[in-house]
């Protein structure tokens, strides 16, 4: 007989607890007033058998211990300090897990936010709510800023639970679209991108740097309360963007931003007015396409990725602003031309199709060059 056979919650035993619970609990969110005392306590044990518990544990543990759905009511700040409770909750509950998982996990936290911040900024904005949430705010990018600098290598995860049923647990899921409970869940976060990272193996990674976009807008968001003249504005939030990529160094985080900053607008309209949207997304053109980020280059698995997105992204905000700003256009370009895109791009085509790298070169390194002969490779 295997060892593992005798001790509770190992191997084979915990993966069939742990899938038992998860199917216990799912069968119970469809009840107006669902029992999970039973739950809870199987959930507790399983936390405690693993020093670094799988994610659907973490984030139902939490969700069942806060109170789920119920805590999403009350006045602005009741909200504000719920948030801060449940934020407090999960930092414990992943204080022994990877950078990227503990990130992710706060999702249902960054949920609550948005929505005290959209209420703040469409009514009469409470000094006090608003002075609330901005610490709040800034207490979760500090937390990210720490996690940040504990990620190493990430994985795929293999979830019992699919990203559509752990979002259940925080909001209505009415839709038989199969990534609409997961969308809502993620408000600032749109429907490309969402269908993006649930399209294929849940990669932590990626649903991390989303929430991370999230915050980062946020905090962006929360920019325009400070009374600043619009010129003053827009060199303070140039300035705090590229400091916060630049702090962040998250592959995962830049390249939802880029994905993001791709669409035609940014999803900000349930918050920002549209002059202040367009004035952002300037700002965020500028940030990702002006600088070039010396750790994308460290991390070999996703630099393909990065760069192919670096590439359109700067072609599509060439096209976007050709008839308005010239000298922007004149400065993506050259930015992208003189980094070391182009040559990594090159390097991975020439690789790619067996093509010596030196004749890579006739490429060119404009990004309407690059684009129109990478079009003869794929």
């Amino acid at each position: 007989m295997e060892t593992t056979s005798l001790i509770p919650h190992v191997g084979e035993n915990y993966t069939l607890k742990l899938k038992n619970t998860m199917q216990e609990i799912l069968s119970k969110l469809p009840k107006e007033s669902p029992e999970f005392s039973h739950s809870i306590d199987a959930l507790h044990e399983l936390m405690q058998t693993k020093v670094d518990p799988p994610f659907d544990v973490i984030w139902v543990y939490s969700a069942i211990k806060f109170g789920c759905r119920k805590s999403l009511k009350g006045d602005n700040l009741e909200q504000i300090s719920a948030a801060k409770a449940l934020f407090q909750l999960i930092s414990a509950c992943s204080a022994s897990v990877g950078g990227s998982k503990s990130i992710a996990l706060l999702a249902p936290v960054v949920f609550m936010i948005h929505s005290v911040v959209k209420e703040l900024f469409e009514l009469k904005r409470e000094k006090k709510a608003m002075k609330e949430v901005k610490s709040l705010v800034d207490m979760i990018l500090g937390f990210m800023s720490i996690c940040c600098s504990k990620i190493s290598e990430e994985e795929d995860l293999d979830l019992v639970l699919s990203l559509n049923d752990l979002a259940r647990l925080w909001v209505d899921d009415d839709d038989d679209d199969a990534n609409d409970g997961f969308e809502t869940l993620l408000p600032l976060v749109s429907s490309d991108v969402c269908g993006w990272i649930c399209g294929g193996k849940f990669h932590v990674g990626y649903l991390a740097g989303a929430v991370m976009m999230e915050v980062f807008l946020l905090k962006l968001c929360l920019f325009f309360d400070m009374g600043m003249e619009k010129g003053e504005l827009e060199m303070y939030l140039k300035s705090w963007s590229v400091g916060s990529i630049s702090s962040f160094q998250n592959v995962y985080f830049l390249e939802v931003l880029m994905r993001t900053t791709l669409e035609t607008s940014l999803p900000l309209n349930s918050i920002l007015k549209a002059k202040d949207e367009f004035l952002l997304k300037k700002v965020l053109l500028d940030a990702v396409l002006l600088v070039e980020y010396s750790f994308i280059y460290e991390n070999a698995k996703n630099i393909k990725s990065l760069a192919l997105t670096r590439l359109i992204l700067t072609h599509v905000a060439v096209e976007y602003l050709r008839e308005f700003d010239q000298n922007r256009i004149i400065s993506y370009s050259k930015a992208f031309s003189t980094s070391n895109l182009p040559s990594q791009i090159i390097k991975l085509v020439s690789n790619q199709n067996g093509i010596e790298e030196n004749s890579g070169k006739t490429f060119g390194s404009s990004p309407r060059a690059l684009i129109s002969k990478l079009i003869l490779f794929f």
